[in-house]
């Protein structure tokens, strides 16, 4: 089915997104289809969430991928590649979540400059929101933006760590973990 070409509701952009065999954001009305991601994007993912997920369990928190919707406002839905709730109704929920403590987004050439910008302005409107993390498969950047006690967000480049921080959550992820397959042909 296509893309509509009217702005929606809420409800309707989800009525419809929840018929549809491939995702779509939602923005102020409009809606917007999710590419296919490439391998390397995919390996990335794949190694952050089973590497968050086992440092996790046991925790109030959980780890989610791409698949799971983040109501960012009334106006707003995304899709981010991983998220770490600790919420109590995020973790009751079945499909939308509100509350996500850390998001992560795998940049590709065709969304690096959405991620880095409007993206991340988006996201900023989550008030349980504390960490913003890019990682570039291509070049191995790994940064982050961390919510500041004043509501600011500071900038850390981990590119040449030799592990990714996530203070918000307790986490460290080597960087090997986090780019481990892709250089396997």
């Amino acid at each position: 089915m296509a893309v509509p070409q009217h702005k929606l509701t809420l409800s309707e952009f989800l009525e419809w997104e929840n018929a549809q065999p491939d995702r779509h954001e939602f923005h102020r009305g409009e809606v917007f289809a999710m590419v296919g991601g490439r391998r390397s994007h995919g390996r990335v993912v794949a190694n952050l969430v089973r590497h968050l997920g086992n440092q996790l369990d046991g925790t109030p928190c959980q780890v989610f991928s791409e698949s799971m919707k983040v109501q960012v406002a009334d106006d707003t839905i995304l899709y981010p590649d991983v998220f770490v709730t600790c919420d109590k109704a995020d973790l009751a929920t079945d499909t939308i979540f509100r509350a996500p403590t850390l998001v992560i987004e795998v940049l590709s050439p065709s969304t690096q400059a959405y991620d880095r910008s409007q993206k991340f302005a988006l996201y900023r409107r989550l008030a349980a929101l504390r960490e913003y993390v890019l990682i570039d498969p291509d070049t191995r950047r790994v940064e982050s933006f961390r919510r500041t006690a004043d509501g600011g967000w500071t900038f850390h480049d981990m590119s040449a760590d030799t592990a990714m921080a996530l203070p918000s959550i307790g986490c460290d992820v080597t960087l090997t973990e986090v780019f481990q397959g892709l250089d396997t042909a």
